[in-house]
């Protein structure tokens, strides 16, 4: 594969972005996003999903599914719970390895992730819990100049007790990732939808880690929601030949919502790096307003995890492949992707601001697919109930098939610029005239063009066009 490269060049540049301060004000204002709790002062790390967030969000994971579920035939989906048998996260490493190193300050008691700290940038995984590191590089706390602590590890999972008594026999924990379920439910799946070694399960939900510093707006959150895909593989070269495979198509499927390709990058890990479970992990990556940063991994997970949950469970997790005679524990190619992440990136990727007859036009390009909103139904007068009744029935037609909105809360001028803001491809206006003609004017949000459309052909036009957008090759 020629576009994997395993190398990065950290002076790698890319189109700016805009500030992370203008994205979280524009999610506050236009309901995309709002701090969790906010009439109690808010929670840190905890963000609530608007109405123009959730259906952001609801669209990138339907997109995902369609790319993932729908237009393939080796991959099924599973929707397994967050709180699974403690035992399972014993079995894969996350008791005793899913940590991160973190060292307190003396004085204002501040706790951070050591390898975020200035001056640990790039440390690897050995000197990250060393414990002569921060005196060797002379570390301080970065909010009051303080000495720090020698690095410790700290899990990130959260546990509660299940059931009425509170003992150590009582413990679950949140899932930290969906991946658990697939491998536990591997034979369930595979027996009942008859499927062939390679295929795939894929999971999308709510994942939990008691993260040391979340930060950067919903980038890092200690809740969120992810999209996941273990593909499991005969061992050895075809697990090689299924991640290669892979990484392509995991950054083309951002490139074919609209994120800008000089915005993404892959990064591999170094052998220090790489988690107690890897074989091979590399990380499309996105230019973020606060620099590059993993967007999605893919990771060949080898036989670690049915393997080990075969070993500790007692059950036989081979797969019998009938044409060759051969029992064997699948190896397993996995993409992990998150829907919170993802959601971010395609809004800051559609950000921009254009001067258009001497003032500025912010506009959210989203890809028809991903925008919130499909069309928008504008009355040129609202005090006329005729074009009003229009617009309402025409609205609630249009909706039977996608998100549409009625909006006369301003002149004619405002609700266009109102509908850039929040990234709605299409804009419709009734007027005077469509009550002789029968016929309204469809605005085009980036070329900012009009066309006159029968109004029995709107609807159609619409569909049409969305059709249009989604016609990209399968996988």
């Amino acid at each position: 594969m020629t576009d994997t490269p395993t190398v990065t060049d950290p002076n790698d540049v890319a189109p700016a972005v805009a500030s992370l301060e203008t994205i979280v004000s524009l999610s506050k204002r236009r309901g995309f996003v709002f701090p969790s709790s906010e009439i109690y002062g808010g929670i840190n790390a905890v963000w609530d999903y608007g109405p123009l967030g959730v259906e952001l969000k609801n669209n990138v994971k339907r997109a995902w599914w369609r790319a993932m579920v729908q237009e393939r035939e080796d991959i099924v989906g599973l929707d397994a719970g967050i709180l699974m048998h403690p035992q399972v996260w014993v079995t894969s490493g996350h008791v005793g390895s899913f940590s991160d190193p973190l060292v307190e300050c003396a004085t204002c008691r501040r706790r951070y992730r050591l390898d975020e700290l200035p001056g640990a940038e790039g440390l690897s995984a050995t000197d990250l819990l060393d414990p002569t590191v921060v005196e060797r590089l002379g570390l301080k706390c970065p909010n009051d100049g303080g000495p720090l602590s020698a690095p410790r590890r700290f899990n990130l999972m959260f546990q509660t007790n299940m059931g009425p008594v509170q003992d150590d026999a009582s413990i679950v924990y949140f899932r930290p990732e969906t991946a658990q379920g697939s491998y536990v439910n591997f034979k369930n799946v595979q027996q009942s939808s008859r499927k062939k070694i390679p295929f795939g399960i894929a999971q999308i939900g709510k994942s939990f880690r008691n993260e040391i510093s979340p930060g950067n707006f919903v980038f890092r959150m200690r809740e969120f929601e992810q999209m996941e895909m273990q593909y499991f593989v005969r061992p050895g070269d075809a697990a090689a030949a299924a991640f290669e495979e892979w990484l392509p198509k995991r950054k083309a499927w951002y490139e074919r919502y609209g994120v800008t390709p000089a915005r993404l990058r892959f990064r591999e890990h170094a052998a220090d790096e790489l988690a107690h479970y890897a074989k091979k992990a590399i990380d499309v990556e996105y230019r973020f307003p606060f620099g590059w940063k993993e967007l999605e991994g893919v990771h060949n997970r080898g036989d670690f995890d049915l393997g080990s949950h075969a070993k500790a469970s007692g059950e036989n997790l081979e797969y019998f492949d009938q044409a060759a005679d051969e029992h064997f524990i699948p190896w397993v190619v996995e993409t992990a992707a998150g829907a919170d992440r993802a959601a971010f990136t395609f809004l800051i990727d559609a950000y921009r601001e254009e001067e258009v007859r001497g003032e500025t036009r912010v506009v959210l390009g989203f890809h028809p697919d991903i925008a919130p909103y499909k069309v928008a139904v504008l009355p040129l007068l609202k005090k006329r109930p005729e074009i009003v009744d229009i617009c309402r029935k025409l609205r609630a037609d249009l909706a039977t098939d996608m998100m549409a909105v009625y909006d006369d809360t301003a002149a004619i001028g405002k609700l266009y610029r109102r509908q850039d803001e929040i990234g709605t491809p299409w804009c419709i206006t009734v007027d005077v005239d469509s009550l002789e003609d029968g016929a309204v004017t469809i605005r085009d949000r980036d070329a900012m063009t009009q066309e006159r459309v029968p109004l029995e052909g709107v609807k159609r036009l619409i569909v049409d066009k969305l059709a249009a957008s989604r016609a990209f090759p399968a996988g």
